[in-house]
């Protein structure tokens, strides 16, 4: 694999810093610096951290779009791969605590702000809410599944949200054993029957 660009490097510096400290307290010299790199050097590939900002959101929305496509591989059955969109706030836990949800504070950050790229920066929730859409539609719930999307998405924000506040790994699993037994009732008893192969649907009642 090749070793990434300079270029790549800025954008992947500076993702870190704007979801650990924020857009606007972040300066160009503080991504130079995490790359290692002089500031004429970072304002070579980028004349202004707006346009870093649009690279950072362009990187996120790349990225997640490959972890549902993932997702999509892994799991056969619409739970297995809505259950994997619940336990992302096990996987990230730690990072959860101490920093948020990278989506929602960078959303929320833009908003105060009144900045320009808040739009483009929504479309990380959008491409969440129709992929869980599409999951709920081949659940079994058509008439229903953008509420249930949003539901969900909204109820993982909050949880997130509070997860910093409260610092409480306790409180992260437990609602996520609440989300799971949520998505274990709206599972078709015939798929849960059927589905025997942990393959093909997961063991909601873990």
């Amino acid at each position: 694999m090749n070793a990434p660009s300079t270029r790549e490097q800025i954008v992947a510096a500076a993702d870190t810093l704007f979801y650990q400290r924020g857009f606007e307290p972040t300066s160009l010299a503080d991504i130079a610096g995490a790359v290692g790199i002089a500031r004429g050097n970072l304002t070579y590939h980028f004349k202004a951290k707006d346009e870093i900002l649009t690279a950072v959101i362009d990187r996120r929305f790349t990225h997640t779009a490959a972890m549902l496509a993932a997702w999509e591989a892994e799991g056969n059955h619409p739970a297995a791969r809505i259950l994997s969109f619940i336990q992302i706030l096990i996987a990230n836990r730690a990072k959860i605590m101490r920093h948020g949800c990278p989506v929602g504070t960078l959303c929320n950050e833009l908003a105060k702000l009144d900045h320009a790229a808040q739009s483009d920066a929504t479309r990380l929730f959008t491409l969440f809410a129709d992929w869980l859409e599409r999951q709920f539609i081949q659940l079994g719930h058509p008439d229903k599944a953008r509420e249930l999307a949003l539901h969900l998405l909204a109820r993982s924000q909050g949880v997130a949200t509070l997860a910093t506040a409260l610092r409480d790994e306790g409180f992260i699993r437990q609602e996520v054993a609440l989300m799971t037994a949520w998505l274990d009732a709206l599972t078709p008893a015939r798929d849960k029957r059927e589905g025997t192969d942990a393959h093909h649907l997961p063991a909601l009642h873990g």
